[in-house]
């Protein structure tokens, strides 16, 4: 189905062991019925890939579609704009202006002047910038983005449209975090990040919780439980929610793959390290949400033990992906992000060791996460129409 390049697989040799409960499932109920409150709120599509399944020689093969997400795009809706609802509720309270403020009355406006009087901030490849710029648009407080010279000038036109001011800073994501918190500090700003560190742990986790939803989503729209789950990796924040999700739903039984750019392939590198390690370069990949070079502490702390194994994907591969699915019938639109799971699957389920190392046979059902659409529609378009 698409032609065979090189990639790189490890198996976890820490997966099942006991670590942390990185994502109390009490957080992720309130979260939930939070998002599920929000007017536009729908479960995304999940499709059945039958094509992919037959070429891939297993089973069955879903497709869990984050584009229609909110409109904007992404799977990031989920995660940002909560974490800036909840943010705001806390520092409400925090200041004397409301105690039990609702993300309702922050539409309305009920407490604007206070909202207009905090700053909320993240470091983005695109959709999570855009997701907490809706969100502050939304519940009324003010938004500064930070990105690096590598994003587009269509994903950073998308998150101005939502009213954020956009600052631009050279090198990689990695400088845009290390920026923005710098400023963050100076300004006394709030970082709503969907990467975490040493310190810095309360507001992703809140990010993450919001990501579980589309995993709860799949497993509530699937007859048969999952064997497989193939999911982007980036920081490791959705890979993360994904798995502890789907470990609440299904047990260990299930093996979560995680798929990567390799030319930003730090999950993968902190796997063969055996401790959470960057990757260094330009990280200069197509795949512009997943070109993370430093994982996340959180997300780490799950995926060392909970993902069975790890896969980097040369860009090629995406581009390869990306156009399998727009030339279905229907089509089905996903951005660069979106295909790492679906090129980890076809790239090894065409080779009879990777096969055996993962377990795919043809009983085999899997699950993939498409975690974007076009967000950037020049690039999509340019992609798809080459070849």
């Amino acid at each position: 189905m698409i032609p065979e390049r090189p990639y790189r697989l490890l198996l976890n040799r820490r997966h099942g062991t006991p670590g942390v409960v990185v994502l109390p499932d009490g957080h992720f109920r309130r979260a939930r019925a939070e998002i599920e409150s929000w007017p536009g709120y729908a479960p995304t599509p999940l499709i059945a890939l039958d094509d992919v399944a037959k070429a891939a020689r297993v089973a069955a093969v879903h497709y869990k579609d984050e584009g229609p997400r909110f409109g904007l795009g992404s799977f990031k809706a989920l995660g940002g704009a909560y974490a800036v609802a909840k943010l705001l509720v806390t520092e409400l309270s925090r200041r004397g202006v409301a105690n039990h403020a609702t993300t309702q009355e922050l539409e309305e406006g009920a407490y604007r002047d206070a909202a207009q009087a905090i700053t909320v901030t993240c470091a983005t490849d695109g959709n999570h910038g855009r997701s907490v710029a809706w969100g502050a648009q939304r519940f009324g407080c003010r938004c500064v983005i930070f990105v690096h010279e590598g994003v587009s000038q269509g994903r950073r036109d998308a998150i101005a449209k939502y009213g954020a001011e956009i600052r631009v800073v050279p090198g990689t994501y990695d400088h845009a975090v290390r920026a923005c918190t710098l400023e963050a500090e100076r300004e006394n700003w709030f970082v709503v990040s969907d990467t975490s560190w040493e310190g810095y742990t309360e507001v992703p986790r809140d990010v993450m919780q919001g990501y579980r939803l589309i995993a709860e989503e799949a497993a509530d729209q699937l007859d048969t439980p999952p064997t497989h789950a193939f999911v982007p990796g980036g920081v490791g924040g959705v890979a993360a929610a994904v798995s502890v999700q789907l470990r609440a739903r299904y047990g260990t039984a299930l093996k979560l793959v995680v798929a990567e750019p390799d030319k930003a392939a730090c999950l993968l590198a902190s796997a063969e390290a055996g401790q959470a390690v960057s990757v260094p370069g330009d990280l200069d990949t197509l795949m512009a949400g997943l070109a993370c070079g430093e994982p996340s502490l959180l997300a780490w702390q799950e995926l060392e033990r909970g993902a069975f194994a790890f896969m980097s994907v040369p860009d090629e591969s995406a581009v390869d992906c990306m156009r399998v699915l727009a030339r279905r019938k229907p089509p089905v639109v996903a951005g660069e992000s979106a295909v790492a799971g679906l090129a980890a699957l076809l790239l090894a389920s065409a080779d009879p060791l990777s096969r055996a190392m993962l377990g795919l046979g043809s009983d085999s059902r899997v699950l993939l996460f498409g975690t974007e659409g076009a967000t950037d529609p020049e690039t999509y378009a340019r992609l798809t129409a080459q070849g």
